[in-house]
């Protein structure tokens, strides 16, 4: 007899996964979220822009932006680091973030 497969959001514990939409049709789980950055403060660092040209170079920047990206998410997941790009504010990523309702 076969498990049951837990429905759609669901993992095998009953807990509900909770997503984070980037923009366009991007949507990373919220539990691989390492940081939100505001895109114009953080790239005045050089190291950030450094970090950021590295993960260019290595093809982990995904553009989740319709229009400029005004910020930037770094998701850890099994296939390492992801950079995605956002049209959407820092702050408006982090309020959704807090949230506890499906996003």
């Amino acid at each position: 007899m076969t498990a049951a497969a837990p429905p759609s959001g669901m993992t095998d514990g009953g807990v509900f996964e909770m997503y984070l939409h980037l923009g366009k049709d991007v949507l990373v789980e919220k539990r691989a979220v390492v940081c939100i950055c505001d895109l114009d403060n953080a790239s005045s660092s050089y190291l950030t822009r450094e970090a950021l040209a590295r993960a260019q170079k290595a093809g982990a920047v995904i553009n989740a932006a319709e229009d400029l990206p005004k910020s930037f998410v770094v998701c850890q997941t099994t296939g390492g680091q992801r950079v995605y790009l956002s049209q959407l504010a820092s702050s408006t990523l982090l309020k959704r973030a807090e949230s506890q309702d499906l996003i």
